[in-house]
């Protein structure tokens, strides 16, 4: 599993009652909402990363 990294965020409580309420209603934590909501944002906006994979089998040579 990759390493996660920790941050603090900052955000009024509308906000966040609202996301709250959102993540519950995916059956998510709000954590996960968050993390899903980056993830959809940054694939839209053609700044994911592309991700090494890293449990495909090495290729065989002829």
């Amino acid at each position: 599993m990759a390493e996660k990294k920790s941050f603090v965020l900052r955000i009024d409580n509308a906000t966040y009652e609202a996301l709250e309420k959102w993540a519950a209603d995916e059956f998510r934590s709000v954590n996960g909402q968050l993390e899903w909501l980056i993830q959809r944002a940054l694939k839209e906006a053609g700044r994911l990363p592309k991700k090494i994979k890293t449990t495909d089998p090495p290729a065989e040579s002829p």
